[in-house]
């Protein structure tokens, strides 16, 4: 069933071809430069935002044969942005792969966490990652993968720079000490894997890495900088160049790929474009936008039928970001477009005073939006 969603939307979004490179436009800087008060008022001063964006135009040739065309704007990986709940886009994956190297096991296994009975199911969590960014379910699967296996294959397969270094929303999220899994196989046998520690990394070195003027320990202002350099670490190229392998695996060689089943990449696709209301969850409380902040992440309205948004958002500390991957089979229209924008005018972290509502979330839907009307207009020329 899923394979029929993603195929089908592929071969009605694809009827307009894209043949001349040369023709490439970039629409990136036509919507930065729109008078739309929302984008203004960021690009006024981007600098005090630290934004940072791509934008993929994807380009089609006669053999169907798939070429990317990037524009950046301000992208710099030695900027460090804090990545929020981005890292739980290869944490899932990753799983996956992890997984699918162990034999008699599918998406539909289950695995129990240091003796606690309650079984875990992992396409379970996958959607609960995507549909609205459920921590507890990205911790659950980062104790079957650990620090080591999730940093050293995400660099295999080119992925880098990238560091995890902590869990997210979760007491002690540094300890090194991951915890012992048992995985129930769909053969029934189950195996045991142990606790085990790993050493601690190096604090990051990057610009930027002490961000403001002051923070909240306890309730209690502590004047000086915020330190990230002990946090997660996934700059905006390597999460843009992770949903390019994950959309479009076939433009890169197989050491480059995610070693994941197709059935495996579907789940993932279905589950990164599906809306909270299609996943269980009140429609009030998780609206469509929710987790869709390129165009809709401003609204409360429906997204339209035809519009599929396949992405992973990330807010914390005063940071925005999202990774996506957005097409209407209607219009025709394709596009990829990552984001990073910080909101945090009093330069106080932890004190949840942080103007996403007035500045970040407009900024990053009308981006959406611009980009979406100027890639339909360009097919129309």
């Amino acid at each position: 069933m899923i394979k029929k969603h993603f195929n089908s939307l592929v071969i009605i979004v694809f009827i307009c071809t894209i043949t001349n490179i040369s023709n490439a436009q970039n629409l990136l800087k036509k919507a930065l430069t729109s008078d739309n008060d929302k984008i203004k008022k960021v690009m006024n001063n981007p600098e005090a935002y630290e934004l940072q964006i791509i934008y993929t135009q994807i380009i089609r040739e006669k053999n169907n044969k798939i070429i990317f065309k990037d524009y950046t704007y301000n992208l710099n990986k030695n900027n460090y942005f804090y990545p929020a709940s981005t890292v739980k886009f290869p944490i899932a994956v990753m799983a996956l792969e992890k997984l699918n190297s162990i034999p008699n096991t599918s998406i539909n296994s289950q695995f129990t966490i240091d003796g606690n009975p309650n079984k875990i199911r992992f396409s379970d969590e996958i959607s609960k990652i995507f549909a609205v960014s459920d921590n507890d379910a990205s911790n659950n699967l980062f104790e079957f993968i650990g620090f080591d296996y999730l940093n050293k294959n995400m660099e295999i397969k080119g992925l880098k720079p990238f560091r995890i270094n902590h869990r997210l929303s979760t007491p002690n999220s540094g300890s090194k000490t991951i915890k012992s899994i048992a995985l129930y196989k769909d053969d029934l046998s189950i195996e045991n894997f142990p606790q085990y520690t790993t050493e601690k990394y190096n604090p990051l070195q990057l610009n930027k890495i002490k961000k403001g003027i002051g923070y909240l320990d306890n309730d209690t202002l502590v004047k000086e900088p915020f330190d990230f350099s002990n946090k997660n670490y996934y700059p905006l190229e390597t999460l843009h160049n992770t949903l390019k392998r994950i959309i479009f695996p076939n433009n890169f060689k197989k050491s480059e790929r995610f070693h994941i089943t197709e059935k495996d990449r579907e789940f993932i696709l279905f589950s990164m474009q599906n809306l909270p209301k299609n996943a269980g969850y009140d429609p009030k409380e998780y609206y469509d936008g929710y987790c869709k902040f390129f165009m809709f992440g401003d609204t409360k309205e429906n997204i339209p039928a035809s519009i599929k948004i396949y992405n992973k958002v990330g807010d914390a500390y005063g940071t925005l970001i999202d990774c996506a991957y957005i097409v209407d089979s209607e219009k025709n229209i394709e596009f990829m477009v990552s984001a990073t924008i910080l909101v945090n005018k009093d330069g106080i972290f932890n004190d949840n005073v942080y103007e996403y509502d007035e500045i970040g979330l407009p900024f990053l839907a009308e981006l959406g939006r611009q980009l979406y009307w100027l890639n339909d207009k360009s097919k129309l020329k």
